[in-house]
């Protein structure tokens, strides 16, 4: 379809330095609080009902103030194989470069 869907456990009191360079996210906290960094520095609160979108292959930061479950949406899929480089990014994989 296009896309691969995710339930994601942010654990309290975790900052998480994330970069999916290969990727487009769309995020919506279904529980818990915190707040994402994007690379500009700007900070925004995450709370249920929060959705936001890096379509832009953005650098961001989470930040869990209490756990947080996550739905996120990811273009190209995951497989499941993703492993982060030292980038903090997902590299594409054989099935994803294969389908470009």
């Amino acid at each position: 379809m296009g896309f691969s869907l995710h339930v994601t456990t942010i654990r309290a009191g975790t900052v998480t330095p994330m970069w999916y360079r290969h990727h487009l996210e769309a995020v919506l906290c279904i529980a818990g609080q915190g707040e994402v960094e994007t690379e500009d520095g700007t900070v925004y609160p995450i709370r249920p009902g929060t959705m936001y979108a890096l379509d832009r292959h953005d650098r961001h930061t989470l930040r869990a103030e209490s756990e947080m479950t996550m739905v996120c949406v990811f273009n190209p899929p995951l497989v499941g194989k993703e492993v982060h480089d030292a980038e903090g990014a997902y590299p594409l994989t054989a099935e994803e470069i294969a389908s470009t």
